[in-house]
C-alpha cells in the first residue's frame, strides 16, 4: 500500500469578515511559507470564492496531520481574529481518524472515512 493509501486530507473553509479578504491572503502566504518546511505534507493550497477561502491539504497520517497543525497553530489563531472556521471536514483511513478524533475535539470536524479507492 502506498503512502496515498495512508493520506489524511483537510477541508477547513473559513468565512472572512467584510473587507477583511486581503488580510487573509496576506496570511495564506505565511501558512505555505511555514507549510513548505513539514516533511509529511503532500500538497497545500488555497482557493477562494467571494468571502469563503478553502484550504486543500493532505498528509501522510494522522502523524504529518498533528505537526502540521501544532507548526500552524498561531497563524490560525490569527486568521480567527477576521474570519470563521465554517467547517472542517477530515478525509482518511479509519486507523488514522481515531489517532485524530481527540486532538481535534474542539473543532467542529465532520470525519469521512476512507472505503476505497485507487492505491
Amino acid at each position: 500500500m502506498s503512502q496515498l493509501s495512508h493520506a489524511v486530507s483537510i477541508h477547513p473553509y473559513f468565512k472572512v469578515n467584510e473587507g477583511r479578504l486581503d488580510d487573509f491572503k496576506a496570511l495564506m502566504t505565511r501558512f505555505v511559507e511555514r507549510t513548505q518546511t513539514e516533511d509529511k505534507c503532500l500538497y497545500y493550497d488555497f482557493s477562494v470564492s467571494g468571502n469563503t477561502v478553502f484550504c486543500r491539504e493532505a498528509y501522510i497520517g494522522a502523524e504529518g496531520t498533528i505537526a502540521h497543525l501544532d507548526n500552524v497553530g498561531d497563524l490560525i489563531e490569527e486568521g480567527l481574529e477576521f474570519a470563521e472556521l465554517a467547517c472542517i471536514e477530515v478525509h482518511g483511513p479509519a486507523e488514522e481518524l481515531e489517532k485524530l478524533k481527540t486532538p481535534l475535539a474542539e473543532l467542529p470536524v465532520k470525519f469521512y472515512e476512507r472505503v476505497t479507492g485507487v492505491s
